[in-house]
């Protein structure tokens, strides 16, 4: 009788497991749009265009799942949140996934409940400043009023940083970030801190772009990437594999233009990856072009990186330790084979 209820158990246990490993992926399906947190407003990584379009590496991360999901890279519904708000979506299931300048930690990990998908921006923490202050170091800022925002990973970094160093400031604490903006440059703080990229993308958006900087010694490691909810093995799988999926685009010079046509080359791993020959995507619930469609959508990852944080964007910043492997970057996608 033991041996029938262990039996038992372990069959409703493992039916319990592969319901939830599909839960999102079929909830998208049978809704037909993908639900995708943002920020409210982070230039180059999701902010509205003049039409309204939410643009961004974010907000292109957000249509490549819903082009390999989908089919459609318009079948996408960003919700903005704010710092504080976004993970309780998340963990709510108001959203599938978030893609919002979040950082990967070790608590975040493993006391919210959500998982940790791949690091697809490597970032540190900075401090934006006007020009007109002649500040060029952290130390310089010694005694100052500083703006960050609540419920980020700034604020601790911030408070330890400046201790260790002794470095006395005043916080000025804000919950929303377009108001911490506005207030930076309003003139109520005399130093603004985020991630570097963010105060960039900030800046050049700014009533006066050339009147601010962004110091370049950085205080923290920001490894930002995507969080999806544990105990749906499934969808995080999708959202690590489209990730990879990008890059080895871009390491295989496989782009949006080109895409189709090197599907039907003869490069063995571009025929693996673009669906051509394997069936890599049944094993994570697509159909094998969902690298494909989300390529021709969005572009490889060097692609996105340019068109809107890179030298062909207002922010007109380098690779550096986001190029690829290959050019002494970290960017490493995991082969496909």
């Amino acid at each position: 009788m033991q041996s029938l209820i262990r039996a038992a158990a372990f069959a409703a246990f493992a039916l319990g497991v592969v319901s939830a490993s599909a839960q999102t992926l079929n909830t998208v399906r049978q809704r037909g749009t993908l639900i995708c947190g943002v920020s409210q407003g982070f230039a180059g990584f999701s902010v509205p265009d003049s039409r309204g379009e939410m643009r961004g590496i974010d907000a292109d991360y957000c249509r490549a799942v819903a082009a390999a999901v989908l089919g459609d890279a318009t079948k996408v519904r960003f919700v903005p949140l704010t710092a504080q708000a976004r993970f309780t979506a998340l963990q709510a299931g108001e959203i599938d996934v978030l893609f919002r300048n979040s950082t990967q930690t070790f608590l975040r990990d493993t006391s919210l409940g959500l998982n940790q998908g791949p690091v697809n921006f490597f970032d540190g923490q900075g401090f934006a400043v006007r020009r007109d202050a002649n500040v060029t170091r952290v130390q310089q800022l010694d005694g100052a009023t500083i703006c960050v925002a609540q419920g980020t990973t700034h604020e601790l970094n911030l408070s330890d940083t400046f201790r260790a160093r002794n470095i006395r400031f005043q916080p000025v604490v804000f919950e929303r970030i377009d108001t911490m903006y506005q207030a930076f440059f309003a003139g109520r703080c005399d130093a603004m801190t985020q991630d570097a990229s963010a105060l960039a993308g900030a800046i050049s958006v700014a009533p006066n772009p050339a009147d601010y900087s962004v110091i370049a010694e950085t205080i923290s490691k920001e490894p930002l990437g995507p969080f999806t909810r544990n105990g749906d093995d499934q969808w995080a799988n999708i959202i690590l594999w489209l990730h990879y999926a990008l890059v080895e685009a871009e390491e295989y010079g496989v782009t949006a233009a080109n895409a189709a046509e090197r599907a039907r080359g003869t490069d063995s791993t571009v025929q693996r990856l673009l669906g051509t020959t394997g069936e890599f995507g049944s094993r994570i619930g697509l159909d094998n072009a969902w690298a494909l469609n989300a390529i021709r959508a969005v572009g490889n990852y060097g692609e996105i990186f340019e068109r809107n944080v890179g030298q062909a964007s207002p922010l007109r910043l380098q690779r550096g330790i986001n190029a690829l492997w290959t050019a002494g970057g970290l960017m490493y996608a995991i082969p496909f084979r």
